[in-house]
């Protein structure tokens, strides 16, 4: 690897952190296709995981910069984040079985559908009300500039979204993020700046167990990515701190619209993929 190609792996990373950040998605949605057209006599399996591993650096050092800002709802992250575990490690072992070809036609397909009605519905939803259920959760949230937070969910359609986009994230290596935050919004109520946070927590835990079931299946060594990740993780780390203080100053409305754009691309990526085989 020469001096140039390994410059581009840093700022790919700086970029993929910045706008993964932002939008509480990951990353991996960017990474992937351009390490597939980077490197495209590589595995599907290795691209997936140098992208996991990459998103785990990307989601964790948000998760450093949205905890300081108290924007983490780590109860509710962190029950999610125990539901995706199995997901994700069903999604890393099937993805050497899993013909893609309808899949990523389908998938892309309702990607394209979610986008568009984050364009349509922008506006945040408070749900304070209590119905006569264990399952439905009230979180109260002050962050760091005193900010309140009120919203209310059904736990139990939480932990189903999490076990299916942990699957989906070490399947398709995008971190799974860009399914989480669109659901959390509009499925869970929570608020735009507390979802992406959350979602960048839940992601730190759906990556690393998808990165470690490809490593323990011999798919990631010093020659199949290791040095890539490194390049690119210390592009995420300062981008993902970027990212964070960005949302600082983004309305919630634009990070819909953002993550919208972000949905749009993977999913007439995914279609062409498909298609195209």
């Amino acid at each position: 690897m020469d001096i140039l190609q390994a410059g581009f792996l840093v700022v790919l990373g700086v970029v993929v952190g910045t706008y993964g950040t932002l939008i509480g998605a990951g990353g991996g949605f960017l990474l992937v296709p351009v390490l597939l057209f980077m490197y495209p006599h590589e595995k599907p399996a290795i691209v997936t995981t140098i992208s996991l591993a990459v998103v785990f650096f990307n989601a964790l050092s948000g998760s450093v910069a949205y905890g300081r800002m108290r924007r983490i709802d780590f109860k509710s992250g962190a029950l999610f984040a125990i539901a995706t575990v199995p997901g994700a490690v069903l999604g890393a072992l099937a993805v050497s079985f899993v013909s893609r070809g309808l899949f990523s036609v389908v998938f892309g397909a309702v990607l394209v559908v979610i986008s568009a009605l984050s364009f349509l519905s922008v506006r945040e939803k408070i749900s304070p009300d209590r119905p006569a259920s264990v399952f439905w959760k009230i979180r109260t949230l002050v962050d760091q500039f005193g900010q309140r937070h009120t919203y209310a969910f059904d736990l139990r359609i939480g932990l189903a979204l999490s076990f299916v986009v942990g699957f989906l994230s070490s399947l398709l290596g995008i971190g799974g993020g860009i399914v989480h935050v669109p659901a959390l919004i509009h499925l869970l109520h929570f608020p735009v700046h507390i979802a992406t946070a959350t979602s960048q927590f839940v992601l730190v835990v759906t990556s690393l167990t998808g990165s470690a079931v490809h490593v323990a299946a011999g798919e990631l060594t010093p020659g199949t990515g290791l040095v890539r990740v490194l390049l690119l993780s210390a592009g995420v780390l300062p981008g993902a701190q970027i990212g964070a203080r960005l949302a600082m100053h983004v309305r919630g409305t634009w990070i819909i619209r953002l993550l919208a754009l972000a949905l749009t691309l993977v999913g007439l990526r995914l279609v062409a993929l498909g298609i195209l085989g």
